[in-house]
């Protein structure tokens, strides 16, 4: 291995991650997440699938026509439909990538393609030469490598990099592979096609047996020269490989991984709450990097170290992924500018001024609540702002709720409803279910809560309360997202964002069948 050489970095957040059930994101949210991404420096960008439905290819058109930086990646099977689509797609891209793939296991060959392996050759050659025809850079990736047959890997690799595939992904699609096994793989591989030296070794790894990152740093050791990952580890099942663990576990141990890559490791944090945000997956306290207890010591021993000197346990600074780096705290007093420039310090943008003015008279409004106002409460509003932006066929008109010790909680909500005010109440365990239970009276939606969570964004009892509520119908499922002081408020917020999004179908499945 040569000395210090640069590992791609591309990230799949947009794509994989958006497999995550309820994960899924507007046009405009996957746009704040792509400029991110660029800001941060990855290197790749997979934007969605676009043959998956009209949204999935107008969002990786939007994200190819913003983004200048970055390369921004379509993924297509290996069909001409999919190539055709996602080249279509691309157009527009400074610089752009196809990446179709084909299942090679024996287990995927035999019972989902129901192929025998050389018309599976056969399809791959083929598609890497259609997508080579209509965009210069071409991945191919074998899906369930992690379960194929070492001599089927070298024979479909070399064919596919004869047909013009310039990076070849070798993904563990189920998270099967344990860390020195896979860079087995990866060694073998790079050592037995004879072409090999004509692409970049790429590495997919799910976290199902919580390897990913493992994985992903024995295959770099190995020879594997772009990692494929996410932000928060987000993605289908257990996840994908941390774009955030990854970046810093090779910036932290360059000496001994001998690479290093582009990514502007300051912007991490950020983009992490945006992606948290968005989502409405909250990152866990110890979640490594950009969890909230990452650079906390409790220990008397640990803090006395600390500040003796930092490095004692400290692997790496906080403000190298973006932790109290050019904190600013607002208040009520605060004006357009310095609220404006903060946001952009955040990498927050607004594409008019009505955007901004609604996103700073909520900022007004919570000033009124909060004494201070952080980068946190900063994310969690624009968010909560965008929210607005789904058409309101219910709508919070008025709340109150009463909880007693002894008696029976209930909540009277009243919604305008397409127009229409209706009033409603019931009662519950607590005031939060008295509330949905009263919502749910009237909208009489079918779903199912899957899930209800409450973050808090910052310190202190006059913290926003963040609330996602994940809904599910007819296999369909959403999640809704709610902010306020008030966590009750916070909560039918998000439950009615929820039935906001259901209403107007903007609930969908998963964008693929398939998948690496």
């Amino acid at each position: 291995m040569s000395s210090n050489e640069r590992v791609i970095i591309f990230d799949t957040t947009l794509r994989d991650g958006e497999q995550s059930p309820g994960a899924s994101m507007t046009r405009d949210e996957k746009l704040r997440i792509a400029k991110a991404l660029e800001r941060m420096r990855v290197d790749v960008i997979e934007a969605g699938f676009a043959i998956a439905s009209p949204g999935d290819f107008e969002s990786v058109k939007a994200v190819a026509d913003a983004v200048k930086d970055s390369t921004v990646c379509s993924l297509a099977r290996a069909l001409d439909a999919d190539i055709e689509r996602a080249a279509e797609a691309l157009a527009g891209a400074n610089s752009g990538r196809i990446h179709t793939f084909i299942a090679t296991s024996p287990i995927h060959m035999e019972y989902k393609l129901r192929m025998q392996p050389d018309q599976v050759v056969e399809q791959a050659v083929r598609a890497v030469k259609k997508a080579r025809n209509l965009c210069a850079d071409v991945e191919f990736s074998c899906e369930d490598a992690g379960r194929s047959e070492i001599d089927f890997l070298c024979r479909i690799v070399e064919a596919a990099i004869d047909a013009g595939a310039r990076t070849i992904n070798i993904p563990d699609t189920v998270g099967y592979a344990i860390p020195h096994e896979y860079a087995e793989l990866i060694r073998q591989l790079i050592e037995r096609v004879p072409n090999s030296d004509k692409a970049v070794f790429s590495v997919h790894c799910h976290n199902d047996l919580g390897l990913a990152v493992a994985n992903s740093l024995a295959a770099v050791v190995a020879g594997a020269r772009q990692v494929e990952c996410t932000i928060n580890g987000l993605g289908e099942r257990a996840g994908n490989a941390a774009l955030e663990e990854i970046v810093m576990a090779i910036k932290t141990r360059e000496d001994l991984l001998n690479v290093h890559t582009n990514v502007d490791s300051t912007q991490i944090l950020s983009t992490s709450r945006m992606v948290s945000g968005i989502t409405g997956f909250p990152v866990q306290p110890n979640k490594a990097i950009v969890g909230a207890n990452a650079f906390a010591h409790e220990s008397g021993i640990h803090q006395d170290g600390v500040l003796k000197h930092r490095e004692t346990y400290e692997i790496m600074s906080a403000e190298s992924v973006g932790w109290n780096a050019n904190r600013m705290v607002l208040g009520k007093h605060s004006g357009r500018n310095a609220f404006r420039s903060r946001l952009l310090e955040l990498g927050i943008e607004f594409a008019t001024e009505t955007e901004l003015n609604a996103v700073f008279a909520r900022f007004k409004e919570l000033a009124d609540k909060k004494h201070e106002i952080f980068d946190e409460d900063l994310q969690s509003l624009v968010s909560d702002t965008f929210n607005q932006d789904v058409p309101e066929f219910y709508k919070l008109v008025s709340l109150e709720v009463s909880s007693k010790t002894g008696e029976i909680p209930s909540a009277e909500v009243v919604l305008l409803v397409d127009g229409e005010e209706i009033r409603s109440q019931e009662q519950g365990s607590g005031p939060v279910d008295a509330a949905f239970k009263a919502v749910e009276k009237v909208a009489q939606s079918g779903t199912t809560l899957q899930l209800y969570s409450v973050n808090a964004i910052t310190e202190g009892t006059d913290s926003q309360g963040e609330v996602t509520v994940r809904l599910e119908r007819a296999s369909r499922i959403v999640n809704g997202n709610g902010a306020d002081t008030d966590i009750v408020v916070a909560s039918v917020k998000a439950y009615l964002n929820a039935l906001n999004l259901m209403h107007v179908g903007a609930a969908k499945a998963h964008p693929q069948v398939d998948g690496i």
